[in-house]
């Protein structure tokens, strides 16, 4: 885990790491969430409607924006004010995605930071893109 302070981080600052979604990932994010929406639970389902496998959860993608603000950037001092987040393409069981964060801009009046996220998969395909403010304490 990084533990960075506000004054070590400046724009352009950049970290990224790397995660495979797993069959376990689905199925606890089903259990916690409640989804039972078959595009993500029935592999038949969803190739009907034109994807190769079952469409693993936007949310579930996303949650990882908090891995990358809580562990990697700036790590342990984080505290997410907001996050926007707009997902480009359909993330499948098994997908490795790779998540960047670069720091686009401080704001030293309240010690926040404004990082933008980008996450492909193993095709380098950009399948969600966000844009977080995370104070920094």
């Amino acid at each position: 885990m990084n533990t960075y302070t506000y004054d070590e981080i400046q724009a352009g600052h950049r970290e990224s790491f790397t995660v495979t979604v797993t069959e376990a990932d689905m199925d606890k994010f089903r259990e916690i969430s409640g989804d039972v929406n078959p595009l993500h639970k029935d592999a038949d389902y969803a190739k009907e409607h034109g994807h190769k496998d079952r469409v693993v959860f936007g949310m579930l993608t996303a949650s990882y924006l908090s891995t990358l603000a809580g562990v990697y950037l700036p790590g342990e001092r984080s505290l997410i004010h907001s996050v926007e987040v707009k997902f480009e393409g359909a993330v499948y069981p098994g997908d490795e995605l790779t998540v960047e964060g670069t720091v686009a801009e401080k704001n030293d009046t309240f010690n926040l930071i404004v990082i933008k996220v980008i996450i492909r998969n193993g095709e380098g395909k950009k399948v969600c893109k966000a844009k977080m403010q995370v104070g920094v304490v």
